[in-house]
């Protein structure tokens, strides 16, 4: 079959080649997939900056968001049918186990010894088929195919707001308005699973983008652009305290400007990875005393398990029942598998890129 693979930390080496074809196990299910969507972990993979094969291996297949079509079940596969339309979890438990891992908690690992598809220790989605245990895969409905490439980035967001309400059940807490920093997938994401709980949101983004502004304010959100509004305490005076941030660029500063701006009894949550080794001089003092003060919490939230990829089943189909079409409007780019390397190239206008599988001998359409 036909695949997208790297030599793991090798920059440069992403190419769309023959690969055996996956023999499902029993227990296991046969998954014909759809299309992938790209981030900015498959780009730093095909940088050569992290990945890692599988065991016997000397190249790793990429790709973590998917769709798929389940094609064959074999004996002991139970809770799927051949048609049925999946999205497959990204994390798997490691082999020990660990306690969290042990309780299907594996996104919560104590010990580093798990593995994801696509990334780290188990060939990905890129393909024309993948193998997978029902476990690991999620039903979707067909009403929900042309966006549901969206799910997985939508997890990792249904589990930074199931946490943020665990920790904020510390007291009486009824949040009123909300900062979303980037507007990239996460955080669009982030944005609408916080106004279909009625809360006021903010998008603060680095440019003027178009789509995302108007993205954004189709789902009753307010865009500020960084180039015209500096993220300080005239911009907080402007808007009004601040009951959660979900920051959700990468970039550090903002996490630690994060920190200072959040309100009283306020919540900060990190889903940003910062890449690099970059410095910076911090008010430490100011922040200690702010943060004892004023009962304020910052913690940092990755990946998620089934009952979050499960949470973002019933809240796209919610999303796509109050505002209609929006969320087929952040998927920007669709390419064929064949022009995988121009989906990489990131545009300023971009929000989602999605590469279709398309196979030999048949009529399915190849689109940019």
């Amino acid at each position: 079959m036909r695949a997208v693979v790297v030599t793991p930390r090798e920059q440069g080496s992403g190419r769309l080649t023959e690969v055996p074809d996956p023999q499902p196990q029993p227990g296991e299910v046969l998954v014909r997939v759809r299309e992938v969507g790209l981030d900015g972990t498959d780009v730093e993979i095909l940088e050569g900056q992290y990945g890692e094969a599988p065991p016997g291996d000397d190249y790793l297949i990429i790709g973590h968001e998917s769709l798929g079509q389940v094609q064959e079940v074999t004996a002991g596969a139970e809770g799927l049918s051949p048609g049925d339309w999946v999205v497959a979890i990204v994390r798997r438990p490691d082999p020990l186990p660990c306690r969290n891992c042990a309780a299907d908690e594996w996104d919560m690992c104590l010990n580093g010894q798990y593995t994801e598809r696509g990334i780290k220790g188990r060939h990905g989605f890129l393909a024309e088929f993948y193998v997978e245990a029902p476990k690991f895969l999620v039903r979707v409905a067909e009403g929900l195919l042309p966006v549901a490439v969206l799910l997985e980035p939508l997890s990792i967001v249904e589990k930074a707001v199931e946490q943020i309400k665990r920790i904020q059940s510390r007291m009486v807490w009824q949040p009123q308005r909300a900062m979303v920093l980037g507007a990239g997938p996460i955080g669009l994401l982030a944005g609408m699973v916080l106004r279909l709980e009625n809360i006021e949101v903010h998008v603060y983004n680095r440019s003027e983008q178009k789509i995302k502004r108007d993205v954004t304010e189709s789902i009753g959100a307010n865009y500020i652009c960084a180039e015209e509004h500096s993220f300080d305490h005239e911009l907080e005076r402007e808007i009004g305290p601040l009951d959660i941030i979900v920051e959700a660029t990468g970039f550090s500063p903002l996490a630690f400007d994060a920190m200072d701006m959040i309100g009283p009894n306020g919540i900060v949550c990190l889903t940003g990875v910062s890449g690099g080794s970059r410095t910076l001089q911090i008010p430490a003092d100011h922040l200690n005393l702010e943060m004892v003060l004023m009962n304020k919490v910052v913690f940092g939230t990755v990946n998620a398990n089934r009952r979050h990829f499960e949470a973002g089943v019933r809240h796209l189909q919610e999303i796509e029942a109050r505002w209609p079409g929006v969320l087929s409007r952040m998927i920007t780019r669709r390419y064929p598998i064949e022009r995988f390397t121009d989906a990489l190239q990131r545009s300023s206008q971009d929000i989602k890129r999605v590469v279709e599988i398309a196979f030999p001998g048949t009529q399915e359409q190849k689109r940019e």
